[in-house]
């Protein structure tokens, strides 16, 4: 198979690091190689001192899916610890930032067969394919490191199970996937997650539960309009929750409730501020494609028939009455998000054939998995919200030549708040340092 680059002819500067753009030509379906080919962006990074310097890479895989790589602004964080040995390169995983991006614009050519097809091409097996294209362009016959966080996690698995051969090592943070557990039963663990970062919050917060109580009524007996222009209804209002689970997220959804409604001359109303900054906090409008193959993320073999919103029957607390407290939801996606946001409605018909898909491939090789030589280290966070810890250790358990740090000292997002850090105890550990 062959792709094409093209890179920039200056490097970037920004604060401390120089950064070059690279662009890729590749098939859409690696099994139809001569056909519709996107483009695949990626960001390398290197100090200015070793610029010259012929340094091994360092694949980031960001959490999602479907979000663009981060968008760094100076040497800091992991990418600070990276650099002092490797050459970043911050991959926009197909779909997501700058490579052929997916939104209803860019799919409203298609119907919404033409959409489910389309869209049955950006899961893990693909962008692991990328990947691997890539290398053979930027680091021919060199395996390389890669580090995946969230959804990146899940990246490196399948790295590990169908292209072993081009990684020298694997780094995971809060993202290492089950092998073979159902999409309901991922739910029903993380529903309890969801529950018990509920309680935190309430505890943490004591007037929230009154606050929210205010919003809710003033919801039900007024029509609400966020900036992006949907009614924001109760269960919308609960979909707040997925940043509960992130650490200082407890405060940024805390102090958006203290402003949520405000006194007037004609009485009270909802603050404008509040309407705008609600929906800078859920990215269903900015990243369908979150929405859209969440779900599949879980899924070989077998169809998620919209797992979440089943599951959550079972857990009937999360369905709000008048006469109940108020719950949060979590990382979850509802057939109903599809009728509510904006950007989403165009893609409902879409949505509905992707969740009956039932014959999407396997992700994971357990035998590959298990006799695997390419060192892994991974750090698991004991409360983490998202990713099932049990989960986690009984993959673990099942890939060979893993080692793991289990904390309880970060949230889902801790590479985001602590990352120079954490990469720097995994490389230790990686090299045979006790973590004390």
């Amino acid at each position: 198979m062959q792709s094409e680059t093209t890179q920039a002819t200056q490097l970037i500067t920004l604060a401390g690091v120089l950064a070059r753009k690279h662009n890729f030509s590749l098939p859409l379906d690696y099994s139809q190689a001569d056909g519709e080919r996107i483009l695949v962006f990626a960001r390398e990074l290197t100090l200015p001192e070793n610029v010259d310097k012929q340094l091994p890479y360092l694949v980031f895989f960001q959490g999602g899916p479907g979000f663009g790589a981060m968008r760094p602004a100076a040497n800091g964080g992991w990418i600070k610890r990276a650099l002092k040995e490797y050459k970043v390169l911050l991959l926009d995983q197909r779909g997501t930032g700058l490579s052929t991006p997916i939104n209803y614009l860019s799919l409203q050519h298609l119907d919404a067969a033409g959409q489910a097809e389309y869209l049955s091409h950006f899961r893990a097996d693909n962008i692991v394919r990328d990947a691997e294209a890539i290398r053979a362009q930027l680091s021919p016959g060199n395996p390389w490191s890669i580090l995946g966080q969230s959804f990146g996690g899940f990246c490196v698995l399948r790295y590990l199970s169908a292209a072993p051969e081009g990684l020298l090592e694997a780094y995971i943070t809060g993202g290492i996937p089950s092998l073979s557990r159902s999409a309901e039963e991922v739910y029903r663990a993380t529903y309890l997650r969801v529950l018990a970062k509920n309680r935190d919050f309430f505890a943490r917060f004591p007037d929230a539960g009154e606050l929210i109580a205010k919003l809710v009524t003033y919801l039900q007996d007024n029509e609400v309009l966020l900036a992006t222009g949907e009614r924001l209804t109760v269960e919308m209002l609960q979909l707040l929750g997925i940043n509960i689970g992130m650490e200082q997220g407890g405060e940024s959804v805390y102090y958006l409730l203290e402003q949520a409604l405000i006194e007037t001359q004609n009485g009270t109303r909802l603050n404008p501020l509040f309407a705008a900054q609600f929906s800078g906090m859920l990215d269903y409008n900015t990243n369908p494609l979150f929405a859209l193959l969440h779900e599949s993320i879980y899924c070989q073999q077998a169809a998620s028939d919209w797992a979440a919103h089943r599951v959550r029957q079972q857990y009937p607390e999360f369905n709000y009455r008048t006469d109940e407290p108020f719950l949060f939801t979590g990382e979850m996606i509802y057939p109903w998000m599809f009728e509510q946001f904006n950007n989403l409605k165009p893609l409902k018909a879409a949505a509905e054939l992707l969740a009956v898909k039932d014959d999407w491939p396997a992700l994971y090789d357990a035998g590959q998995l298990k006799q695997n030589r390419v060192p892994v280290v991974a750090a698991i966070y004991s409360e983490d919200m998202f990713v099932e810890m049990r989960y986690s250790l009984e993959t673990a358990a099942q890939v060979g030549n893993l080692k793991y740090w289990l904390t309880s000292e970060y949230e889902h997002n801790g590479i985001r708040m602590d990352g120079e850090q954490i990469l720097d105890r995994l490389i230790a550990l990686n090299r045979g340092a006790r973590l004390r």
